[in-house]
């Protein structure tokens, strides 16, 4: 497979994935058009071809194109690269995890085929994402052909891909969301609770990653049910109550946070399960 790539937006996940299937020979960066020239520049000098284009009616045609922007984005993009004169239709992908490819329906009535395409990867730094990419699993979702070419794409640089369901693709995010980006916000509550509550300064960082280090092989060694520890796996409701009034009085929001997630843990701890029947 050896394909043109266009990319609109340089951010990380585009600039990561450029730069892996480019390294891969699967797809070769041909023009980039980005808000942000530095990031576009940067990328293409990293990649070693390729040009920035500083509109879209400037850029070539491609066989691919990535859009790689913001969620709230993807819908104008498609609809601004759709009345550009000339353009050839050819494949369109985006990487939302909660968006169907069906948002970037302008193209799809000028003949283009479209796929949503997302790598359950975080891509909170691009260097170390490219390393942890091989075994990512890959939610691929669309028309037959761009699903079937994103497909090769993503399994040359080691990806895991699957087909999903449009009208999935909601609970399939915030399964992600709930693995990865609720992490470091319960991180950081337990480290400002800690901080509040006299704990050392110097010793809290050590303190959180000891939990998480802790946690993260419990899971692999027991799974879910069987590493869950604390007052709600062993049905302690008296300081289920009153930690939760503590919470409350400290941050309202926080107190409401560990009552909801005390039930799905008890749940779990019942029942094997966290969520109730579909």
């Amino acid at each position: 497979m050896s394909l043109t790539l266009n990319l609109i937006g340089a951010g990380r996940v585009g600039c990561t994935l450029a730069q892996l299937w480019a390294a891969q020979g699967v797809l070769r960066l041909q023009a980039v058009h980005s808000r942000s020239p530095q990031a576009a520049q940067d990328l293409v000098h990293a990649v070693g071809h390729g040009a920035v284009v500083p509109t879209l009616a400037a850029m070539p045609a491609a066989d691919v194109w990535l859009l790689a922007v913001p969620d709230t984005q993807i819908a104008s993009v498609a609809a601004s690269l759709a009345a550009v004169t000339g353009l050839p239709p050819a494949m369109a992908w985006h990487c939302s995890g909660f968006l169907p490819a069906a948002e970037m329906a302008p193209l799809h009535q000028q003949g283009w085929t479209l796929a949503s395409t997302h790598p359950a990867l975080s891509f909170a730094d691009a260097a170390l994402a490219a390393r942890q990419f091989p075994g990512t699993v890959c939610a691929l979702e669309g028309d037959a052909p761009a699903v079937s070419a994103a497909h090769e794409a993503y399994a040359a640089l080691g990806g895991r891909c699957f087909e999903l369901r449009a009208a999935d693709k909601p609970l399939y995010h915030a399964a992600a969301v709930f693995a990865s980006n609720f992490l470091p916000v319960l991180q950081a509550v337990a480290t400002e609770l800690w901080q509040d509550t006299g704990v050392p300064p110097e010793w809290v960082p050590g303190m959180a990653q000891a939990f998480v280090q802790h946690a993260a092989s419990n899971l692999a060694a027991c799974g879910p049910r069987g590493a869950l520890t604390g007052p709600a796996a062993r049905g302690d409701a008296a300081v289920l109550h009153h930690q939760s009034a503590a919470l409350a009085a400290r941050d309202p929001v926080a107190g409401q946070a560990y009552v909801a997630l005390s039930e799905l843990a008890g749940r779990l701890a019942r029942g094997g399960r966290a969520l109730g029947d579909r």
